[in-house]
């Protein structure tokens, strides 16, 4: 199996996909600690940075606990994207820099950026090499299966990544067209791996720990990147280490535990944000992540998503547990309800 181009201690590494809103600094820190091999800032623009854009700059910024570390970047300038991937080689110096050519949001396509990239291979090459030329970093990309389903070729992008220099390549196996309807061919994982001589990273579909054994088994992929799966359980990383390993899955953790892991997220952003107010509602989803699946969650999120400060966060945790244990006195439990928010991965 090709190896990696940064020294990592597991031989198939978990990765936590960038997501925009969601990989931010405090989730990066949480996924490490529940066993998350590597990390990926959201994705960020090379104009941005470029421009050094107080917003950005602060989204690029990490701490040694989330190494390894990848910042991501986007634009369809190979000159900006040369330019951004300098700066953050100087200033932040993580373990590589990552190309994403994959986020189908149509702010980033109609900009030819994301995905847009992949209606011309030439432009994603020339991209690739500009990034490379710029930073002694290694250099990888994160891709899908194409455009459309008429330019779906995962294969040839993959192979036109490789030789314009990409030391990784993650593919997320749907077109942009498909956004994130359907289901992900890890079949063109397969594909990916047997055509290419970089290690691949596979993305797509992995919503519990089984499904990232079943990916590697069907795939060989070298890497696991794992997006929607960890949202409201950053334990998936440990789930999975434990099957790959071949011991028992470890249970997902009780409510308490579980309440105990989200106000743990809280504290986080709450020691990164600079605005406690905004980074409460912002905080909102992935609140309503964590009331995934609980007895009375419909209600419980209700309450969640009105929340404007961390203290209120406590508070209704408390009362949900106190409520939680007269059930389970009366023996009363309600149906189970599994709705939640979504977000983009990128």
């Amino acid at each position: 199996m090709p190896s990696f181009p940064f020294p990592l201690a597991v031989d198939v590494p978990l990765y936590l996909a960038p997501m925009a809103g969601v990989s931010e600094s405090p989730f990066r820190q949480l996924c490490h600690e529940h066993g998350a091999d590597v990390v990926v800032t959201e994705f960020l623009s090379a104009e941005g940075i470029r421009r050094e854009n107080e917003a950005t700059i602060h989204k690029l910024s990490f701490g040694a606990s989330e190494r390894p570390i990848g910042v991501q970047i986007f634009g369809a300038d190979p000159e900006a994207m040369g330019e951004a991937a300098r700066f953050v080689s100087d200033v932040f110096q993580p373990e590589y820099i990552d190309i994403n050519f994959g986020c189908p949001v149509k702010k980033v396509v109609r900009r030819n950026g994301g995905s847009g990239c992949l209606r011309d291979l030439d432009l994603v090459q020339r991209v690739i090499r500009a990034v490379a030329a710029a930073t002694p970093l290694p250099v990888t990309c994160k891709i899908r299966s194409g455009w459309s389903e008429e330019m779906r070729d995962p294969v040839t992008i993959a192979r036109r990544c490789q030789d314009a220099g990409a030391r990784v390549i993650a593919l997320h196996p749907r077109t942009r067209t498909q956004m994130y309807s359907g289901s992900a061919r890890w079949e063109e994982i397969a594909a990916v791996v047997e055509a290419v001589e970089v290690p691949v990273i596979g993305n797509g579909d992995i919503k519990v720990a089984e499904d990232a054994i079943r990916m590697h088994e069907q795939t060989r992929c070298a890497g696991i990147m794992i997006a929607r799966g960890s949202y409201g359980q950053p334990w998936i990383f440990n789930q999975v280490k434990d099957l790959m390993a071949g011991r028992p899955k470890r249970p997902a953790p009780p409510v308490a535990e579980r309440f105990a892991i989200a106000l743990e997220h809280a504290r986080k952003v709450m020691a990164y944000e600079t605005d406690p107010r905004g980074a409460a509602i912002e905080f909102r989803k992935h609140l309503g992540w964590y009331a995934k699946g609980l007895h009375g969650g419909a209600e419980l999120r209700k309450r969640l998503y009105a929340v404007t400060s961390f203290a209120q966060v406590e508070g209704i945790f408390a009362d949900y547990l106190a409520n939680a244990e007269r059930y389970a006195a009366s023996g009363v439990a309600p149906a189970d309800d599994d709705g939640g928010l979504e977000a983009d991965a990128a």
